[in-house]
């Protein structure tokens, strides 16, 4: 890939009395609602496209998933979100193709059922990433993955249910109810390890007492790694301690595991048979077809292969950014994570906004790397920040206080600040709520 940084001539519209440069974000996730806030000041036009009209702080939906909070806790309105940048507008429109040459995005509207057209003169793409089989996608059916609000709710249900349908189950068919009570999460990066922790918790704190002829205490939880440590990105000293807390929780810990098959009863691992009625994927991402809409080079996981600048080779006034980057910096890829996406969307923003008013653009991008963090559970977590490194309650402090710094509105923070202090006292989760179609022939956890 060519080093080499495009000039605010290269395709670049000057802004003119006659016409206001019109950027289209698609996306209104972390990358491309910073994005926009990068150009709330610039003389353009930006039209922000999404197919759910919110923006959620995915690092938090382990804990939508097992009932610590609900959905509109991490959550929040796009056009809330910018209602204050007058030069924005929010169109809730799922994106069907991309012409390049005539530089139109092509939507579906998803409120009004029609098709609309939205010209651009920079367009920036930050549709992020979905779950990876590996090949099977077959397996979704029976392994969610989660990324999405939807995908939460729908594992809270799945998790919830299997202890009821446990319940029902336990003096009739204790195969059965033993099967409904193992817990399978597929992946031993950062969301595995948390959901696995979560899950444990749920079982052994807030359901203790709650039902008459199950132990939900009994309920068997594994992780399962196709890889010879769980947490790769994080030292092995500070996953070594990781998997020591997960494993004074109950939660079974397999690594050089190898998931063959998945199925409505169980998974195949390693060769054997485990009955499971809940399994949840963690293991793996692809990039969104963003790559697909404009004829770009991809790697192997379907990131576009962008510029040092992020733009697409031969369509410089095309960014790509986010999950759906394949990009370096300091010669390391960048890695998909929130506060890299945020950081590109700032650059993208930077690079428009010097673009259109004539001033130099500024160099490649640099990604600063923050740290990273991980919680195992209640009051465990590890952390990396720079040369430092922490585990335990110090490191779940520092966890605590940077996703409350990051949640998106004063409310989102009071609340979840709340649920977590409730939670931590009383050992109880707030949003226990199972729902679904009564209408359904029979409910998903008692299949």
């Amino acid at each position: 890939m060519p080093a080499m940084i495009d000039h605010p001539t290269d395709q670049a519209t000057q802004t003119t009395p006659q016409h206001v440069p019109e950027v289209v974000i698609v996306g209104g996730g972390f990358g491309g609602l910073r994005a926009a806030h990068a150009l709330r000041h610039a003389p353009v036009h930006v039209t922000i496209i999404d197919r759910s009209n919110h923006h959620v702080f995915q690092p938090l939906l382990y804990q939508v998933a097992t009932a610590a909070l609900s959905p509109a806790d991490i959550s929040g309105p796009i056009r809330g979100i910018v209602r204050r940048q007058k030069n924005t507008e929010v169109v809730l429109a799922e994106v069907t193709h991309i012409d390049t040459g005539r530089q139109q995005v092509y939507t579906h509207d998803l409120a009004g059922s029609y098709d609309r057209t939205f010209p651009y003169d920079y367009l920036i793409l930050a549709t992020g990433a979905e779950g990876s089989y590996f090949g099977h996608d077959d397996w979704a059916e029976y392994a969610p993955g989660l990324k999405t609000i939807e995908d939460a709710i729908a594992i809270r249900r799945k998790v919830l249910l299997a202890f009821e349908a446990a319940e029902a189950e336990m003096e009739r068919d204790p195969e059965k109810a033993k099967a409904l009570l193992t817990f399978v999460v597929v992946g031993g990066g950062p969301t595995g390890v948390e959901m696995a922790g979560a899950i444990a918790e749920v079982a052994r704190n807030a359901l203790v007492k709650d039902f008459r002829h199950i132990s939900p205490a009994s309920a068997r939880i594994l992780l399962v790694e196709a890889a010879p440590h769980i947490l790769a990105a994080f030292p092995q000293s500070l996953a070594e301690k990781a998997k020591g807390k997960l494993r004074r929780l109950g939660v079974d810990v397999r690594l050089n595991a190898r998931v063959e098959s998945v199925d409505a009863d169980g998974a195949l691992i390693n060769g054997e048979r485990l009955p499971a009625k809940t399994i949840i994927w963690a293991a793996g991402v692809k990039a969104s077809p963003a790559g697909e809409w404009i004829g770009a080079e991809t790697d192997p996981a379907g990131r576009v292969l962008v510029l040092p600048n992020l733009t697409v080779p031969d369509h410089p006034n095309i960014f790509v950014i986010g999950d759906t980057a394949s990009v370096k910096s300091h010669e390391k890829p960048v890695p998909g994570v929130a506060p890299a996406a945020m950081q590109e969307g700032t650059y993208a923003g930077k690079v428009i906004r010097a673009r259109v008013t004539g001033k130099p653009a500024p160099g490649p991008f640099v990604y600063f790397d923050k740290g990273s963090l991980a919680t195992v559970g209640r009051s465990f977590a590890i952390a990396v920040i720079r040369n430092l490194q922490l585990s335990g309650f110090i490191a779940w402090v520092t966890w605590l206080l940077v996703h409350i710094f990051f949640l998106i509105g004063f409310r989102n923070r009071v609340l979840v600040m709340f649920q977590w202090a409730w939670s931590y006292f009383t050992f109880q989760r707030g949003a226990r709520l199972i729902t679904y179609n009564h209408a359904d022939e029979r409910v998903p956890a008692a299949r």
